[in-house]
């Protein structure tokens, strides 16, 4: 689930979605200024999202001697490693639209299924990154926040995180929301799946825990922030 989310989270840029299926359809090596060339874009960006296709192991890259002297050339080609694309980028927002809609019209029933579903999507997140010789009971607070902002950040939030452990209270700002097109279109239902998303992640660590939202991208914010009071 974690390489998943790391691929999602890298193909989420249009530019560098594109780059990839480019890359896909030439079926040979590719240069940073060949992508730079067709993409319209400077080169050092063009290397950008180039690596970051690298670190997920999308592509893979070597050097090229060019038989002119001088610096070698770096290439860029697909991995090995097999990675189907079930659907093209616009149509995540569609797929997302659909299932929301298809949840609301089965009434508070779909909701709570939507809801819950979130919640243990969030739970793994953070279940995965609890050290297999110890119980979320024995880490320190610095160390489940540390957990946290892990997690946050392998679902592509793009997280700031602070906590006052005297006070026992966290406070975690999120720039990047995954679910932002679709929460425009319908907000109320795709926030509380996201806030049962963001509790479930807590609740691994912290079972007595209120998470209450401060601030909302829906609403003209430029990130959404919560505040999280934990007992323990």
């Amino acid at each position: 689930m974690e390489q998943t989310l790391k691929i999602t989270n890298v193909l989420s840029d249009p530019t560098r979605y594109h780059i990839y299926e480019y890359i896909i359809k030439k079926h040979k090596k590719v240069s940073v200024q060949e992508i730079a060339e067709a993409f319209n874009i400077h080169p050092n960006v063009a290397r950008l999202h180039l690596t970051k296709l690298e670190d997920v192991n999308m592509i893979v890259s070597e050097t090229q001697k060019t038989g002119k002297g001088g610096r070698p050339s770096r290439l860029y080609r697909l991995s090995d490693d097999v990675i189907q694309l079930y659907f093209p980028f616009r149509d995540y927002q569609l797929l997302s639209k659909i299932a929301i809609q298809t949840m609301m019209k089965l009434g508070d029933a779909g909701k709570q299924a939507l809801y819950e579903t979130g919640k243990t999507f969030g739970k793994e997140l953070v279940a995965q990154r609890i050290p297999h010789d110890k119980s979320p009971q024995q880490l320190t607070f610095a160390e489940k926040a540390e957990i946290i902002k892990e997690a946050a950040e392998t679902a592509g939030f793009y997280p700031t995180l602070e906590y006052n452990e005297k006070e026992k209270k966290m406070y975690l700002q999120i720039f990047n929301c995954p679910f932002k097109e679709i929460a425009l279109q319908e907000p109320e239902v795709t926030c509380q799946m996201h806030h049962a998303f963001l509790q479930g992640m807590f609740e691994v660590l912290f079972p007595d825990i209120e998470l209450a939202e401060i601030e909302n991208i829906t609403n003209g914010c430029d990130r959404c922030s919560y505040r999280a009071d934990v007992a323990k």
